[in-house]
């Protein structure tokens, strides 16, 4: 399992994916999963998890911060260096529950969306 999980809160979808890609960019670490929670007020917020080696979790972590609140707002960020194994069995939660997410299957609106031809083909006839 990895030595650390790194969690980064952030308001807005946008905010949350440059905290991602700015982790990512400067540190070794994975992305384990992600939650969306909508607020009273319709305000999104949206928690990226991502696990790796200590310092490259801390690193990740910084550099998501940093980069997130120059476009939008982080609300709080942590790192948990060297989990309990009770975190540890989150962590592959979170890790099948992100597997779940990116199947196709899960997603109905995708699995029954007819597979007919665009108007831009019928066009090109």
């Amino acid at each position: 399992m990895k030595a650390a999980l790194g969690l980064i809160e952030a308001i807005g979808l946008t905010s949350a994916v440059a905290a991602l890609d700015a982790a990512s960019k400067a540190a070794d670490v994975k992305l384990v999963g992600y939650e969306k929670v909508i607020g009273v007020d319709k305000v999104v917020s949206v928690t990226i998890q991502i696990a790796g080696e200590v310092a490259a979790v801390k690193a990740g972590v910084e550099a998501g911060v940093a980069a997130a609140n120059k476009i939008g707002r982080i609300v709080s960020s942590h790192v948990i260096p060297r989990p309990h194994e009770e975190v540890e069995m989150l962590i592959k939660i979170f890790e099948q529950n992100l597997k779940d997410k990116k199947a196709p299957a899960s997603n109905p609106e995708v699995a029954e969306k007819p597979q007919g031809k665009t108007k831009k083909q019928e066009a090109n006839k």
